[in-house]
């Protein structure tokens, strides 16, 4: 992997742990189609060989991923300790992340839960859909705002699921606007219309004992989910 000069948002850094705020179009680690120009490019010309090696040559120092055009907060850890006390925390989900979406349509009501399986759809496919044969996915929502037949709300992920929250927002009948493979015909016109490419999705703020001091971490995003 080619280190890059890349400009990055860099939300708190110490000797074991990295928080990036990354932005909507960068791709988080090398894979098939995207094999340059990744937050990982980006992480090792900054960081050279501090980092964690637990994820192998492609994803050093990568605890957890977001979406290509997610944006928001992203933990990275510096060393093996670091990396396999956060992957834990992850694990036994107390390591707390909450996103902000605007989706389409109004909600009854003000909060709940999606509890809907997720699993692969048939390959070639890279696409995921809500089945009876998936695996447990469960979402926490909490509605902020809704103003003109949209609604921003506040999404805490129980599991990790890939495309979790944009599954379970399609799936409840609130599609992420913007999202451009989980979204109704006429959401997807919407979009369109509006010039939105990209879901409105962020990684707003993420909650965690450091790995090594034990100090409960807060940190939030100045990014945002808006139109």
């Amino acid at each position: 992997i080619t280190p890059t000069e890349m400009d990055l948002e860099i939300v708190y850094e110490d000797e074991d742990v990295l928080v990036i705020n990354k932005p909507k179009g960068l791709v988080v680690h090398p894979a098939p189609g995207h094999s340059d120009d990744t937050l990982v490019n980006g992480l090792l010309y900054a960081m050279g060989d501090d980092l964690s090696g637990i994820n192998g040559e492609l994803r050093p120092g990568i605890v957890h991923r977001i979406d290509k055009d997610t944006s928001g907060l992203l933990a990275v850890a510096k060393n093996d300790l670091a990396h396999t006390m956060l992957a834990s925390q992850l694990k036994d989900h107390s390591m707390h992340r909450v996103y902000e979406a605007i989706v389409c349509g109004s909600f009854r009501e003000d909060s709940g839960t999606v509890d809907a399986p997720i699993a692969r759809k048939p390959l070639p496919s890279l696409l995921r859909e809500i089945s009876p044969q998936g695996k447990p996915s469960v979402t926490e929502y909490r509605v902020i705002e809704e103003t003109g037949g949209y609604s921003k709300v506040a999404l805490r992920p129980i599991t990790g699921r890939t495309h979790q929250l944009r599954l379970h927002c399609a799936h409840m009948g609130f599609p992420i606007l913007g999202d451009p493979q989980y979204n109704t015909e006429s959401s997807r016109a919407l979009s369109d219309s509006m010039g939105l490419h990209h879901q409105l999705l962020c990684a707003k703020k993420l909650e965690f004992d450091h790995p090594v001091t034990g100090a409960h971490m807060v940190l939030e995003s100045n990014l945002d989910a808006k139109i």
